[in-house]
């Protein structure tokens, strides 16, 4: 389809993930709109073919359908209901596709000052930031059904395929649960390659032979290629980062006295990251982290990054 022919999308954060969902977009024929807070980062989305705007209040005078991919509940008060923000455009009928991971009661807190001038979607992403540059994410949608509907071309024009999981706040829930299992992941992985490499196997043949079998995982094919070659920048999820969404389903699962002792073990070790200096990197430095408690000596890796499994050559 053509851009007279598609909405145009407001994007407001521009950091990694929504830089890339703002490049696949385009690709697919809509106009962008977007603004974030870091001038460097709105730089770069002119510079790649976007339309820079001053404010998010500007950025819904123009936008037909928006997008929020945020790093914190101040940054959604700010893009909504702040002096510039979404509301100050004072026009009706919009639609703002919430796709950050925040705090439920926040979300619906922030939904319910804007309705009935805004229609906010609860609809938290599945993939890392590598992954929203092949478009391969997910779109867990909740909330108004009609408003889901009048999104569809939008999440197909930067996620591979997209939920609608009824009510709002059922896709954050969604994104919770899939959240643990990726913390979970993500360590056991680096538990593996560590133990591999300390019995002195080759690290980038214990990628090729376990991602081959059952015990691969996505996050093992996702994370793998740079725990192979020990090197963690630039990130696709920073580790300072991911410490928030930890938090997140830890009170989440806290409120409903339900026991999380796999995502309690793995926090030790994000941690600890952080306290390497690593929260800058991707959360795979947990293998380095790992490494380091093993007294195991990887010396200065020069290997190249492998691609992760399935991946085609470009």
């Amino acid at each position: 389809m053509n851009s007279e022919s598609q909405p145009t999308v407001g994007m407001l954060g521009l950091g990694i993930m929504g830089s890339a969902m703002s490049v696949n977009l385009r690709a697919a024929g809509f106009q962008v709109l977007g603004f974030d807070v870091s001038a460097e980062r709105m730089e770069a989305f002119g510079s790649a073919g976007g339309t820079p705007c001053a404010s998010p209040r500007a950025v819904a005078a123009g936008a037909d359908l928006i997008v929020s991919v945020l790093p914190s509940v101040k940054a959604l008060d700010d893009v909504v209901v702040g002096a510039d923000g979404i509301l100050a455009a004072d026009r009706s009928g919009q639609i703002l596709i919430e796709a950050s991971t925040l705090p439920l009661e926040d979300k619906q807190r922030v939904r319910d000052i804007a309705a009935p001038r805004l229609t906010l979607l609860d609809c938290p992403l599945s993939g890392t930031g590598a992954q929203a540059v092949t478009k391969d994410l997910l779109v867990y949608a909740s909330g108004e059904r009609a408003a889901i509907e009048r999104c569809k071309a939008v999440f197909e024009g930067f996620a591979r395929a997209h939920h609608d999981l009824g009510e709002f706040g059922n896709g954050s829930k969604m994104k919770f649960i899939a959240n643990l299992l990726v913390a979970v992941h993500n360590v056991a992985a680096a538990e593996a390659f560590v133990l591999g490499m300390k019995a002195g196997l080759d690290p980038e043949l214990i990628y090729r032979v376990v991602g081959d079998g059952a015990g691969g995982s996505r996050m093992f094919s996702v994370r793998g290629p740079q725990m192979v070659a020990d090197r963690y920048e630039p990130a696709t999820m920073k580790v300072e980062i991911w410490q928030k969404d930890m938090k997140i389903i830890a009170e989440f699962a806290a409120g409903l006295n339900c026991p999380t002792p796999l995502l309690s073990a793995s926090a030790s070790v994000y941690t600890a990251a952080m306290a390497q200096g690593r929260g800058a990197q991707d959360t795979a430095a947990v293998c380095a982290v790992l490494a380091d408690m093993a007294r195991l000596d990887r010396g200065t890796s020069e290997t190249e990054v492998p691609r992760p499994q399935g991946e085609r050559k470009p």
